[in-house]
């Protein structure tokens, strides 16, 4: 096991059983980061300590679960955790108004609240040391709103919220916070996304019934890519600018979608930058 000295550096990932966060886990460790990857499963657990990283449980929808996980860090590095990549989340499709306050706090417990709490217990570690990264995956969800991703979309429009906030709080501590904005990248986003919907959504008694048949058919579908769709390498890439670089860059924009998104957005009137979200999904619903 590496040692605790300064110069190594340590990373603490939230989900890292498949996609970016399993991507990263393995990338920044072949940089020579110690990296605790984290997952929920305990299944999983075992699989990420099987595959060589060092690995530990952590839900972010349990505080118990994110205290032990914090404290374990602790222990293994001394008191010190040079950066924490914020990546778990999920994604709960639906219509709006078929969201029941239930169903929205819970995609709130795990993308923004968790993430929240996670990222407070692990500052006084990088305050003491007088210097932390802290990387927050967002999504062009983030700033650009899409129908039936409502539930999604405030948990990460919330994230970047705080983020920015929380940049601004920590100017001049040595503490320097990014915020990552994939677009379509390879995962299993898409089937935990179907579980979701499968649980929560009454399809049967919903006024969008007609659209769900078509919403559920692109959740459910294994076959082929959203355009534009990257490996979560891209985001790898981001990372490590945003964990290594001397000024890391308080965004990064990921994808097509996301960079054409993001330019629209500056130039378009609310009501122009709606038929251009529109007509970005109008197959899912006609």
């Amino acid at each position: 096991m590496p040692d605790s000295r300064e110069t190594t550096r340590s990373l603490l990932i939230t989900g890292c059983s498949s996609g970016i966060g399993h991507a990263a886990a393995h990338g920044l460790a072949a940089r020579g980061w110690r990296v605790f990857a984290t997952a929920r499963a305990e299944a999983d657990v075992a699989r990420l300590k099987e595959e060589g990283l060092e690995a530990l449980p952590l839900d972010l929808a349990d505080s118990a679960s994110i205290e032990a996980a914090v404290e374990e860090v602790r222990q293994r590095t001394g008191g010190r955790l040079t950066a924490l990549f914020n990546n778990g989340a999920y994604g709960q499709p639906g219509a709006v108004e078929d969201l029941s306050r239930a169903v929205l706090r819970e995609q709130l417990e795990t993308n923004l609240l968790g993430t929240h709490e996670l990222t407070t217990r692990v500052l006084p570690m990088m305050r003491a040391q007088g210097h932390g990264r802290i990387v927050q995956n967002s999504s062009v969800l983030g700033f650009a709103a899409l129908p039936y991703r409502g539930a999604y979309v405030c948990s990460k429009f919330a994230l970047e919220g705080l983020t920015d906030t929380l940049r601004q709080e920590l100017a001049g501590s040595g503490i320097h916070v990014s915020l990552i904005q994939p677009g379509p990248i390879t995962s299993r986003f898409r089937e935990n996304a179907y579980r979701a919907f499968q649980a929560h959504i009454d399809t049967a008694h919903s006024a969008h019934a007609d659209t769900y048949r078509k919403v559920e058919a692109r959740l459910a579908s294994q076959d082929g890519k959203a355009p534009f769709t990257l490996g979560p390498e891209a985001v790898v890439e981001k990372l490590i600018h945003a964990l290594e670089s001397r000024r890391p860059r308080p965004r990064y924009a990921v994808t097509l979608p996301t960079q054409l998104f993001a330019a629209l957005k500056r130039v378009l009137s609310t009501r122009g930058m709606d038929r251009v979200l529109l007509r970005s999904t109008r197959d899912e619903r006609e």
